[in-house]
């Protein structure tokens, strides 16, 4: 050992400290500024790393906004309540930042199939979901409608049936067979304005969801004029284009915000447990607790120890709404009903 003798680490204290000057002699702090006086804003269109957003809710105060450095990678999708600093004038050439993301009250996810880890956040805060469905031209399809309806149960929407183009055929045997899940529902016409759909956003941050062909951007056109959205026409083999590229939110003359969300041809649900769906039929939540360890609630025989069946038998329950939730727990295992 060459030169002076390490000295006893005991007799060491904070004067023996030597500090190389230069970069990195600061200390980092986790501690974040509180932005007290940021402006509260909704997000209403996501483009290229910059988000539009409404401050205070106001149509006519839209400004560009920056992810704030702090956030890091931060999801931040269309309906979130956000807190913004900065320029928030909406003059040209001004950006605010996004300096923080408000706790959401509901999101509606989605994966690309049932096997996709990675889930998509479609919209946030959202009171219910309209889901689009043509009675004709294309046909509807039942398995979509139910995979929406679990979507809006795992997430804490109000799912709304929205059935379009009844001036091609009616919605008597559709709507029967959502009877017994006492789903609203909306009737449209091609040719005529609907009142009860116009009373039904009202005051809401109200999304809409549906397979591109379905009549969704005719009927954002008919609530929001301005919007400009362009319609598809379905194709001869009965799948329309996509018109929508990705979501936004549109206000409405009578107050409210509407989300127009890409048509999808899938809507995958790996992200969703059958207790998720089970949670939202309040009379066979607690009878679940009692069924064995990985039970599916399918019911016998793919779950034959399952004690939904009692529910029924005691008169708790309707048949038909065991039914109809079995039916949507089979569409979220991808079996075919």
């Amino acid at each position: 050992m060459t030169g002076l003798a390490r000295r006893d680490w005991r007799t060491l204290d904070e004067t023996d400290v030597r500090v190389r000057p230069g970069k990195g002699t600061r200390p980092r702090s986790k501690r974040r500024p509180a932005h007290a006086d940021a402006s509260t804003a909704l997000v209403t269109g996501v483009d290229r790393g910059r988000w539009t957003c409404a401050v205070e809710r106001d149509p006519a105060r839209v400004v560009t906004a920056m992810r704030a450095r702090e956030l890091g990678r931060t999801p931040i999708v269309v309906g979130d309540t956000v807190g913004l600093v900065g320029d928030v004038s909406g003059k040209a050439d001004t950006l605010a930042r996004i300096v923080r993301v408000d706790e959401r009250a509901s999101v509606l996810r989605r994966t690309a199939d049932d096997t996709d880890p990675y889930e998509r956040v479609v919209v946030a805060n959202a009171e219910q979901l309209l889901i689009v469905t043509a009675l004709a031209d294309p046909p509807p399809r039942t398995g979509f409608i139910d995979r929406c309806l679990v979507a809006c149960y795992a997430g804490g929407l109000e799912p709304v049936l929205c059935l379009t183009k009844a001036d091609l055929a009616g919605p008597e045997d559709l709507l029967a067979q959502y009877a017994d899940l006492d789903v609203p529902a909306i009737v449209t016409r091609h040719d005529e304005d609907s009142p009860e759909l116009i009373e039904r956003l009202r005051d809401r941050v109200s999304a809409l969801v549906g397979h591109s062909g379905v009549g969704k951007s005719t009927l954002v056109n008919r609530l929001v004029p301005d919007a400009h959205l362009a319609t598809g026409v379905v194709s001869a083999v009965g799948k329309g284009r996509h018109t929508s590229v990705s979501a936004v939110a549109l206000p409405l003359p009578q107050g409210g915000w509407v989300v127009d969300t890409p048509g999808i041809r899938s809507f995958g649900l790996a992200h969703v447990t059958a207790d998720d769906i089970v949670l939202s039929f309040p009379e066979f939540a607690a009878a679940a607790e009692e069924c064995p360890s990985g039970c599916g609630h399918l019911g016998p025989p793919e779950d034959p120890g399952c004690a939904l069946e009692e529910v029924v038998a005691s008169g708790t329950a309707r048949a038909g709404r065991l039914e109809s939730l079995r039916r949507l727990l089979s569409s979220r295992a991808g079996i075919e009903s």
